[in-house]
Order: structure tokens, then C-alpha cells, then sequence
């Protein structure tokens, strides 16, 4: 007996954000009394949207209520492109343009990501990239298309004022690790360019 398989049509919504070259990416979502299923991710489908990054590693990462992580960064040839994606729980995502000649260099773009709305945040490369989680735990997915080297990571202050950033954490309820305590400013970022 053979069995033939139903095909069916998969859309993605893709929303532009005002800095060029974010994107937000909302996957069509398969759901019935069982649970639901979508596509995290389809090469030939990204690509014939124009997403033509070749994603070379994946990384996972839990956090609770109150991480902040940011705002990092690879440097020079190491630079990353990154398809970030909340799996479980709520974070907002945050991208600062860094690119030089940029006519948003230095504006950043926040976005909601949940496990319940799905969407996904496509960050080139030439930006600095940080979350904060707002729900009591949160599982954070992110591709990305060059690997991480530890020579080349930089990063800047995530409440650096100048930035302005509303992380959506009240400031004494933060948890940073050591490091990203004690990035450098914005200011002294655009010094070193």
C-alpha cells in the first residue's frame, strides 16, 4: 500500500523595521488540538525572500527573569549576521547599528520575541546585538553565518545613555554578567573607528 504526502504552501511574513536590513520574520504556524508546527528554518524558502545568509553554527542559551546580555559584537572579518528566535518565554531583542556611513549608525531597534508569537529577528552583520528577559525563564535560539571567535568579540555598554535603550528591566533588577558591566560607551566605540 502506498502512502502519498499531502504538500502544502508554507508563507512567511516579513516585516521591514526602519534601519535597513532588519528584519522581522513571522513563520506561518500549523495548529490544531495536538499543538503546532512550523519551519524554523528553510534555506531555499529564506533565500528566494533575500535572506541569503549561510548559517555555520547554532547557539542556545537560558536565561531568567532580569538577564540583560549585550550589547556584543564580532569584529572585522569575524563580524556575524545572526537569525535569533525565543523559544520558550519572552525577551526583547535589541540591534544597534554599527555600520560606518550608515544614515541609522548608532540607532538601535527593539523587538518582542516569544514563544507564543514566534517571530524571528534577522540581524546582519555590522551590528551590536543584546537581549533582556522578560518572563521568569527564557530559551533564546540564535544562527549564525560565521563562527565565534573570542580575538575578535567587542562590546559596547547596554545602559549607556547616550543609547538610551528601555530594556524593560528596571535598572537594580538587572543581572549582567562581570563583563558586560564594564563595555566601553558608545562615544568611546566611535573613537576607535
Amino acid at each position: 500500500m502506498s502512502q502519498t504526502c499531502a504538500t502544502f504552501a508554507i508563507a512567511m511574513n516579513i516585516i521591514k523595521t526602519d534601519i535597513e536590513g532588519l528584519l522581522l520574520i513571522e513563520p506561518q504556524v500549523f495548529g490544531d488540538a495536538r499543538g503546532f508546527f512550523f519551519e524554523t528554518y528553510n534555506e531555499e524558502r529564506y533565500r528566494k525572500l533575500g535572506i541569503t545568509q549561510q548559517f555555520v553554527q547554532d547557539n542556545l542559551s537560558r536565561s531568567q527573569y532580569g538577564v540583560v546580555r549585550g550589547l556584543h559584537f564580532q569584529k572585522g572579518q569575524y563580524a556575524q549576521a545572526k537569525l535569533v528566535q525565543c523559544i520558550e518565554g519572552s525577551v526583547l531583542d535589541v540591534a544597534v547599528d554599527l555600520r560606518e556611513g550608515s544614515p541609522t549608525f548608532g540607532k538601535w531597534y527593539a523587538a518582542e520575541l516569544t514563544a507564543e508569537n514566534h517571530r524571528q529577528f534577522l540581524i546582519p552583520r555590522g551590528f551590536a546585538h543584546g537581549f533582556s528577559v522578560l518572563s521568569k525563564q527564557a530559551l533564546f535560539s540564535y544562527k549564525c553565518d560565521n563562527l565565534y571567535h573570542p580575538e575578535a568579540e567587542g562590546g559596547i555598554l547596554l545602559t549607556d545613555p547616550e543609547l538610551a535603550i528601555d530594556w524593560r528591566i528596571p535598572e537594580d533588577k538587572m543581572i549582567l554578567s562581570e563583563k558586560d558591566k564594564y563595555h566601553p560607551f558608545f562615544s568611546e566605540y566611535k573613537k576607535s573607528l
